[in-house]
């Protein structure tokens, strides 16, 4: 029986680049079937006022998991457009892992430029489901001089407790654990208890914890030191962008929004709508390839995800890349690159 994929190909530069991922999906030749939702954007939440339907939410409910391209237009200036579409999908179905991993593809790619960076080969779990962004939190005496502003950073032992035995289920070396606990005490209390109780369940993994600063900068000195690390909402935003430069920029950048219980993941690149070159051609397809490749390795094809992984490897060795990684290549050459890498492989 087949497996049906949702697309929302979604903004910008999202229907480009998702096209490309669906071809090379379909080169791979994999018993799947695409459910492409491509009327949820911007132009119908401009003309309805509607992010995300009901009926549109149960059919992508009803896959096995969801390709996302991009949210945003800078013709909408409400977060109630994004929040409604990437935001509902994540909290109403659960997705409380992010998963991000970070990989060097090419050695030339990477700003640091030392040895180092040549080993840049981790993973960012992101917990995705609480934190700041749970819009818990209002304004008092909005508009005036007085304005206050509060934004509730929620987090509880079930979710702590989950993120972690995720984090320790995929480490190969160890997992390093950022918090702020010396300064955000309550929430950190949280997350300090339950990283010693999964660590105390698996001593066979090297356990380590940074405070987020401290972690920031590590990134940066000698980001080869990661294997899996393990945050909170907020600060996993920040170190998972952190290591996709390091690693070769955004435009590389996969990830995975999972729910390990249900088995439902939404795969997606981080790059978002980039609105400036959308139409244009140019954007890079691989994020948005390797976010497919997570997906088929998910849905129990790994031989294909690693023959995708390859394939854009020896893309990039051979140059046949975007504007932002260096090359002339327009999105669908890139995208014909690794189908060819593919096929001669």
């Amino acid at each position: 029986m087949p497996r049906t994929v949702s697309v929302i190909p979604g903004d910008g530069i999202g229907p480009e680049v998702t096209r490309e991922a669906l071809e090379t999906l379909d080169a791979l030749g994999l018993d799947l079937r695409f459910d492409v939702l491509d009327h949820i954007n911007a132009d119908t939440y401009l003309r309805t006022g509607v992010s995300l339907s009901d009926n549109d939410f149960e059919r992508v409910k009803a896959s096995d998991a969801l390709l996302f391209g991009a949210i945003g237009d800078p013709r909408v200036t409400s977060p109630d457009y994004a929040r409604g579409v990437l935001l509902r999908l994540r909290f109403d179905l659960d997705l409380f892992v992010n998963h991000r991993p970070a990989t060097l593809l090419h050695e030339d790619l990477s700003p640091l430029r030392n040895h180092r960076s040549r080993a840049i080969d981790c993973v960012v779990v992101r917990e995705n489901t609480e934190g700041l962004y749970t819009d818990i939190g209002g304004v008092l005496r909005g508009n005036t001089a007085h304005e206050t502003a509060i934004d509730a950073d929620v987090s509880t032992y079930m979710g702590v407790s989950r993120i972690m035995e995720y984090a320790y289920s995929i480490a190969r070396r160890g997992v390093c654990m950022v918090d702020k606990s010396n300064a955000v005490r309550h929430g950190g209390r949280v997350w300090q208890r339950a990283f010693a109780e999964a660590a105390a369940r698996n001593p066979g993994i090297r356990s380590t914890h940074l405070y987020v600063d401290a972690a920031a900068m590590r990134f940066v000195s000698d980001p080869s030191e990661f294997d899996v690390v393990v945050t909170n909402n907020s600060y996993g935003d920040i170190l998972s962008d952190l290591a996709a430069m390091l690693a070769g920029g955004l435009g590389n950048a996969a990830s995975a929004n999972l729910n390990p219980v249900t088995g439902f993941g939404l795969y997606e690149p981080v790059h978002g709508s980039a609105p400036d070159i959308a139409g244009r051609g140019v954007a890079n397809p691989f994020g948005a390839i390797l976010s497919s490749a997570l997906m088929v390795e998910h849905l129990g094809w790994a031989p294909e995800a690693d023959a995708l992984r390859r394939a854009v490897g020896a893309v990039i060795a051979h140059g046949q890349v975007t504007p932002d990684l260096g090359g002339t290549a327009g999105t669908k050459e890139a995208g014909e690159a690794v189908r060819r890498a593919l096929t001669a492989a």
